[in-house]
């Protein structure tokens, strides 16, 4: 019976306490990772533009020009959605009322751009934030 109660109370103390410090934070903890946290990303982003200023900088059209494929293909998803398509379905309905295009014909089919809208907005995004770096007169 002496076993049993020979028991670490010391070891198990220690135990709890050290599983409630892990638990509980405290604010300058907090603050700390948050700050390492941000300086990571920081450099994460420097590392990024000094890609981006390498891929720009290519001869090769296929490295440096993606980009600039991005932005023309959604400037032609946009411009055909909502510029060229509205004056196809009219001219469709016209042409039809003239007997020209069968009415059972229906119109050129509509694009759906919904998935390449994020793709625009973060390029003009970024466009419009190096806009505001010119106009400060901002180099690097």
């Amino acid at each position: 019976m002496a076993g049993i109660f020979n028991l670490d109370f010391g070891g198990i103390i220690k135990g709890v306490g050290g599983i409630i410090d892990d638990l509980h934070t405290s604010d300058e903890e907090k603050l700390k990772a948050s700050l390492q946290e941000k300086a990571m990303d920081v450099e994460l982003a420097k590392g990024q533009i000094d890609v981006n200023k390498t891929e720009a900088a290519h001869r090769n059209m296929f490295i440096a020009g993606w980009r600039p494929a991005l932005g023309w293909c959604g400037a032609l998803a946009i411009g055909y959605k909502f510029l060229l398509y509205p004056l196809i379905v009219w001219a469709w309905v016209f042409l039809q009322g003239q007997g020209w295009v069968p009415m059972d014909l229906s119109a050129p089919p509509s694009v759906d751009a919904g998935e390449l809208y994020p793709i625009i907005m973060g390029m003009l995004g970024l466009g419009g934030m190096r806009s505001l770096e010119k106009i400060k007169r901002v180099t690097k």
